[in-house]
This record gives C-alpha cells, structure tokens and sequence, in this order.
C-alpha cells in the first residue's frame, strides 16, 4: 500500500478515533519502491501498534522473534499482558536478530534480489500455463486465478497436492475476495519452482 492508500484509511481511523494495528513483516520484502510504514503518516503515530519480526527478511523462521513499536501509553499497556501470557524469546533468538541488524544488511538485499528474480520467473510460468497471475510488489506469494479451470480453489489445491505432490493454499481460506485463486510460495529454490511449474502445467492439461 502507498502513501495514497494509507491516508485514506487514516481519515476512517481518525473520524471514528481508532487504534490501528500494522502488521509489517514483510516491510523489507518490497520489489517496487520503497516500503511506508503506517505510522510514518500524519496523525497515525498515536494510534498506530506496529508488528515485525525476524522471520521473512532475515530468514530466521522458526525462531520466533518479533517485536511491535507503539506510542509508550500502549506499550505498557501490552507489556503487563506479555509478560503474564508469554515466554520471553530464547537467547539464541535474540543473538541471532542484534547480528541481523548489526551485520546482515547486504546478505538481506540479496536475497530480496533472489526473490525477485524467482517472482519473475514464477509469475511468468504461471501466466504461460494459463494461470493469470498479478505481479506482486512484495513478500514472497502469487496468487494466479485457477477459474478457468473449473474447479474451486479448494479441488483445485487438493487435487494437485494428492495428483502433482505440489502444495498450494486454497485462496478462499483468505476470505471471499480470494475464492478462485490459490496462494504460491515463491520462498524455493527456482529449480523447484520450475519442476512445480512443470507439474501444475500437467495437472492442467489433465482437466
């Protein structure tokens, strides 16, 4: 979303005096641009819980290091709820995210050129096998349409699963905006995409 986009939803915040919660953990993921962070727009600040973590960017899922910025008022509010309801983060975690933020600055652009490279290639594949895909700006997700097809997304995903062994995620689980599309992961090796790509092609052409 851009600057546009989020201060539109800052007016609807603002007039009915909302908090807005900002899940941004794909914020280093972005292919086009630069990334706006909510809270970068006027008069969000106040109202703005930021979420982020370690997971997409630094390649450190599993590890469960997160964290959330807010205004002070907010965090102590969410702090006397954490620390009665959650672990603290392991030592290794929290090691290996100050070395992240210290040190690894170019091996994240790397591999946010890595991914962009496979996007191309993924979305490309798909729009040539007949699965109409939108370019995506970030993270690392297609979700080309499976209507011409004529099956659900759901048919659509377990069938290739149990026909193709290739996983994808019924879009309708997203909610009825993705009905007819299912969600790739682009987070493979590109030798694996294109062998999924292969595989998707042939289920395909078995309908």
């Amino acid at each position: 979303m851009n600057k546009g986009d989020l201060k539109a939803i800052a007016d609807i915040v603002i007039d009915h005096d909302l908090l807005l919660i900002s899940d941004e953990v794909y914020a280093e993921l972005t292919y086009e641009g630069s990334h706006c962070a909510v809270a970068t727009v006027s008069d969000l600040w106040e109202r703005t819980i930021t979420l982020n973590g370690f997971s997409k960017a630094y390649a450190m899922t599993g590890w469960r290091v997160g964290y959330l910025c807010a205004p002070q008022e907010l965090l102590d509010a969410a702090l006397k709820i954490h620390q009665y309801v959650m672990l603290c983060a392991p030592v290794m975690g929290q090691v290996g995210a100050i070395e992240a933020l210290r040190s690894c600055e170019e091996e994240k652009n790397n591999m946010v050129n890595e991914y962009r490279l496979r996007r191309n290639m993924y979305v490309a594949g798909l729009n040539r096998i007949g699965l109409p895909c939108h370019v995506p700006e970030g993270a690392f997700y297609a979700f080309p349409s499976i209507k011409k097809t004529g099956l659900s997304d759901v048919e659509f995903a377990e069938r290739l699963l149990k026909e193709q062994r290739v996983a994808v995620v019924p879009g309708s689980v997203f909610g009825t905006g993705g009905e007819d599309h299912v969600r790739c992961a682009y987070a493979v090796s590109r030798k694996d995409l294109s062998t999924a790509l292969g595989r998707m092609e042939e289920f395909i052409h078995t309908l």
